[in-house]
C-alpha cells in the first residue's frame, strides 16, 4: 500500500487532471488547520500564474470534479484558492482493513533494497562504558532497526577501540603488579595460559588507575606507550595479554549492551584492519594519492568550493605509527571487499564532524569507495545534566552507563511500587522494562544532533511525552483486550466497522500515518519521527478512549469492531516501540 499522502495526492491529481490543468498541481498534505479540515491541497495556487485564472476558479473547477468521489467526505474551495479536504469513513475504512491484513501494515517494500553498514558502538576495550557511550548505542540501534523495517538489509557494526594506549596502560599496570608472570618472560616459549591473570573485578579497577598514573607520570607513560607498541609488533607474550583483555572486555561491554537491548552483527575492531594497512598505504603511495609533508604522509581532500579550510588527512605520522583516520579508511576498505554496501552511516558525538569530513573525501579520493557509494554522518548531541554542561556523576566525575542505567531502573522502581499493589519480583521486572523506554524514549524523543538535559523525574513520569506514558497506554490497551477474551470475546476475524464517533475516526487518521512516518524516519535515519507519531498516536487513542464506551457497548458487532480498532492500535504502537528498541510489560 502506498503512503496515504500519495494515495490522497493521486485522487486529486486526477480531479485537476479532469478540470484541464496538470495533475502534479494535486499533491495533498497534511492540514495545518486541523479545526478546519484534516487534508489541504494548494495547487490551485500554484497554479494560477501558468493558467491565468484566479486561484478560486481553478480551485472550484478541481472540486466539482470530486463532487463523487467516494474518497472525500467533505471538499471545500476556500479564497483564495484553498481546497480543504475530509476523508469519508468508507473510504478510511478501506485503508484500515489493508492495514490490518497486509505485512507490516501494508509498508510498501522497497524495489531495490539497500545494503547499510551502521557503525555505532565505538566504546574502547579496557574502558568501561559511561554516559556519552549511551547515545551512540540506542540512537544507532534504532535507526538500524527502522531501516531493517523499511526493507533493507542492515550490518550494525560495535567497531571497537581495541588496538590504542589503553591496552598499553593495562598490560602495564599488571606488569608493576606481578612482574613474574610468564607473559613477561621474553625467553618463555611454551603456551600461555587460557584464563585471564586477573579477575573481572580487578580488571574494572587496573585501567582507570592506569590511566591515573599516565597522566601524573612522564616515565609510567613512556612504558605504556611501549607496551601498546610490542602488542601491536607481535610480541607472544604481550598479544596474548592483549587477547585476554579483549575476551574480558567484550563480556563485559556485551552485558552493558544487553541491558540497553543494543545488538550488533559484527564485533570487530580496529585490529582487524591492522594487516590491511600496509597494502592501504603502498595503494595510496603508489596511485599518487599520498605525498610526504613535514615527515608525515598525507592525502589532500581539500576542494575549490570550500568555504573553510579542510586539513589534509594524515595516513601516517612522521614515525610511521598509523592514526585513527588510518584504521577507519582501511575499514571502510575492508567493509567494501567484504560486504560492498550501499551506504554506511557513522553515528558518533556532532564534535567529530570535520574529522569524518575529511575521512569521507579521501575515501572517494583514493577510491575505496565505489561513486556511487554513500557515506553518512549522523553527530549526536550531548546528554547535560540540569545544568546545560555534558552529564556528570555528584563528585563531578564521568558517571559509568551501567551506574546511570540502574539509578534510573531504582527510581522507576520506586515510582512503581508508590502507586500500585504489586509482587516485588513482579514490580522489579517491571521497573526494568519502564526504566529502558524511559531512558531511550528520552533520548530518541530528541533530534539526535541536538543535546538534551537528562531529566530523571521527567523521563520516568507517567504523564507527558514519555517512554513510561507510552507503554502506560500499550497496557492500557492490552487490559481492555484481555477482558474482552475473559468475557468470552476472540481477537480472531474481527470486522472492522466504519467510524461511530470523531474522536475514533481520529485514531483510525492517526493509524493511517504509519507508513508515511516509518519511510520517512528510515529515508532521513531520524528515529525521533517514531517517537513523535506514537506520542500523537497515544494521545488520540486516550481521547477516544475517554469518550468512547468500549466494553460497556451494547452493539456486538459494533463491540467486536472497537476491539479490532484497539488490537490494531496495539499492534502499531508495539511495532513502533520495537523500531526503538524497547518493549511494554503485561501491566503496569
Amino acid at each position: 500500500m502506498k503512503k496515504i499522502l500519495d494515495l490522497l495526492s493521486e485522487e486529486m491529481g486526477k480531479a485537476f487532471e479532469a478540470a484541464g490543468y496538470d495533475k502534479t498541481l494535486g499533491r495533498v498534505t497534511l492540514s495545518n488547520r486541523p479545526d478546519l479540515c484534516e487534508y489541504q491541497c494548494n495547487g490551485a495556487m500554484a497554479g494560477a500564474k501558468k493558467y491565468k485564472k484566479a486561484p478560486i476558479m481553478i480551485a472550484n473547477d478541481v472540486a466539482a470534479k470530486l463532487a463523487e468521489s467516494d474518497v472525500f467526505q467533505e471538499i471545500t474551495a476556500v479564497p483564495p484558492g484553498f481546497l480543504n479536504l475530509k476523508l469519508s469513513k468508507q473510504y478510511l475504512l478501506r485503508v484500515m482493513n489493508t492495514m490490518r491484513t497486509e505485512p507490516k501494515f501494508g509498508l510498501e517494500m522497497p524495489q531495490h533494497p539497500q545494503k547499510i553498514m551502521i557503525d555505532y558502538g565505538g566504546a574502547n576495550v579496557a574502558k568501561p562504558l559511561h554516559v556519552g557511550h549511551l547515545r551512540p548505542a540506542i540512537i544507532g540501534e534504532s535507526i538500524k532497526r527502522i531501516c531493517r523495517y523499511a526493507g533493507n538489509e542492515c550490518i550494525g557494526d560495535v567497531h571497537l577501540g581495541d588496538w590504542g594506549l589503553p591496552i598499553g596502560q593495562v598490560i602495564t599496570e599488571l606488569q608493576e603488579r606481578r612482574p613474574e608472570l610468564v607473559y613477561f618472560d621474553e625467553n618463555y616459549e611454551g603456551e600461555y595460559p587460557k584464563e585471564p591473570p586477573f579477575t573481572e573485578e580487578e580488571f574494572g579497577v587496573i585501567y582507570p588507575l592506569a590511566s591515573a598514573k599516565s597522566k601524573e607520570n612522564p616515565e609510567y607513560k613512556a612504558r605504556a606507550m611501549e607496551a601498546t607498541l610490542k602488542f601491536q609488533s607481535g610480541v607472544r607474550g604481550y598479544r596474548a595479554l592483549w587477547k585476554h583483555i579483549l575476551d574480558v572486555s567484550k563480556v563485559d561491554l556485551k552485558k552493558n549492551y544487553d541491558n540497553l537491548n543494543v545488538e550488533f552483527d559484527l564485533w570487530k575492531g580496529e585490529s582487524d584492519v591492522h594487516e590491511l594497512i600496509p597494502e592501504m598505504v603502498a595503494y595510496m603511495k603508489d596511485n599518487g594519492y599520498a605525498y610526504i609533508s613535514e615527515g608525515a604522509l598525507v592525502v589532500d581532500v581539500k576542494e575549490e568550493t570550500d568555504t573553510k579550510e579542510i586539513p589534509p588527512c594524515m595516513i601516517l605520522k612522521s614515525d610511521g605509527a598509523a592514526l585513527y583516520n588510518t584504521t577507519d579508511l582501511a575499514t571502510i576498505m575492508e567493509r567494501m571487499r567484504l560486504y560492498s554496501p550501499d551506504e554506511i552511516i557513522y553515528i558518533t558525538d556532532k564534535r567529530q564532524e570535520l574529522y569524518f569530513e575529511q575521512v569521507f573525501r579521501c575515501a572517494r579520493k583514493t577510491k575505496l569507495v565505489k561513486p556511487e557509494t554513500r557515506l553518512k554522518f549522523l553527530g549526536h548531541g550531548t546528554m547535560n545534566g540540569n545544568d546545560g554542561k555534558p552529564f556528570k556523576t555528584r563528585d563531578g566525575g564521568v558517571m559509568k552507563l551501567e551506574n546511570l542505567i540502574q539509578e534510573t531502573k531504582d527510581e522507576m522502581y520506586r515510582k512503581i511500587r508508590e502507586g500500585r499493589e504489586m509482587p516485588e519480583e513482579e514490580a522489579l521486572a517491571v521497573a526494568d522494562t519502564v526504566a529502558l523506554s524511559a531512558l531511550k524514549y528520552g533520548d530518541l524523543s530528541n533530534q539526535a544532533s541536538k543535546d538534551y538535559v537528562f531529566d530523571i523525574d521527567r523521563f520516568t513520569s507517567f504523564e507527558g511525552d514519555t517512554g513510561p506514558y507510552i507503554l502506560y497506554t500499550i497496557v492500557r490497551i492490552k487490559s481492555i483486550l484481555n477482558k474482552y477474551k475473559e468475557q468470552g470475546g476472540t481477537l480472531e476475524n474481527l470486522t472492522l466497522l466504519e467510524a461511530g464517533n470523531q474522536s475514533e475516526k481520529e485514531l483510525e487518521m492517526a493509524l493511517v500515518q504509519f507508513n508515511t512516518m516509518l519511510l520517512s524516519a528510515a529515508e532521513e535515519i531520524a528515529p525521533h519521527k517514531v517517537c513523535a507519531y506514537i506520542y500523537d498516536l497515544a494521545n488520540a487513542f486516550n481521547h477516544f478512549y475517554h469518550e468512547t464506551k468500549i466494553l460497556a457497548e451494547e452493539n456486538a458487532a459494533k463491540r467486536e469492531s472497537l476491539i479490532a480498532l484497539l488490537a490494531l492500535t496495539r499492534d502499531v504502537l508495539e511495532t513502533c516501540i520495537d523500531l526503538l528498541g524497547f518493549s511494554a510489560p503485561e501491566k503496569m
